[in-house]
């Protein structure tokens, strides 16, 4: 399930949003002003308007894009070229204006939650890991580390949805895949917990209470 959380003061709007595009795999948190935003609340997705209550989503997004690469779709009645530059300058996946379609809006959001972060020769790297699925190569801080092949899967599937939540019930369907009629509910936790020792990731595994597990890269 993808956690949206919606920042826009328009009640209206924001609840029009949440009750249009609402289904199985979007949950959807309203808030209504920027001081509601908490960033330890895990999400998604972000949808933001620029004009609100108590400051501007600009200012928003710059603060944002200095610890977080959580994608943001900016809806917002400012229509002019300018500001959609700036918006996209600043980090933004998108910018809509109102008026606008909900077509769209869904449309947009599920290409922005859809993006793939593996190219195509399945490797991934950044300043702390260097992943090579193809090979099975995996180091931390260039030194290597072995991995079964279970914990193998289940990391590719973090590393794929990097910055997404990915509920427990779609880990395990994806990760035992032998046809398995049963597996012991303990099976995946004991997974992540290996997999965060031997990389030494308990800041990038986190766990989402309730829901399930996401890799955040900062």
């Amino acid at each position: 399930m993808k956690i949206i959380t919606i920042i826009e003061d328009d009640i209206a709007l924001n609840n029009g949003i949440a009750l249009a595009l609402k289904n199985a795999d979007y949950f959807f948190r309203q808030l209504y002003k920027l001081s509601d935003f908490k960033s330890d609340e895990p999400t998604d997705l972000i949808i933001l308007d620029i004009n609100l209550p108590d400051g501007n989503g600009f200012d928003f997004l710059r603060k944002l894009r200095q610890t977080s690469d959580t994608p943001v779709i900016i809806l917002t009645a400012n229509d002019l070229e300018t500001d959609e530059v700036t918006g996209l300058e600043l980090g933004a996946d998108d910018y809509i204006t109102k008026p606008f379609s909900l077509m769209v809006l869904r449309a947009r959001l599920d290409k922005v939650l859809c993006k793939s972060y593996i190219p195509a020769n399945n490797c991934y790297s950044d300043d702390i890991y260097s992943f090579d699925f193809d090979k099975m190569e995996f180091f931390e801080n260039g030194t290597p580390v072995e991995l079964s092949k279970t914990e193998q899967k289940l990391l590719k599937l973090l590393i794929q949805n990097r910055g997404q939540t990915l509920t427990r019930d779609y880990l395990v369907d994806r990760i035992w895949t032998d046809g398995s009629d049963y597996v012991d509910e303990n099976a995946l936790s004991v997974t992540v917990g290996r997999l965060r020792k031997k990389l030494n990731a308990a800041n990038h595994i986190q766990t989402i209470y309730g829901i399930g597990y996401a890799w955040r890269t900062k």
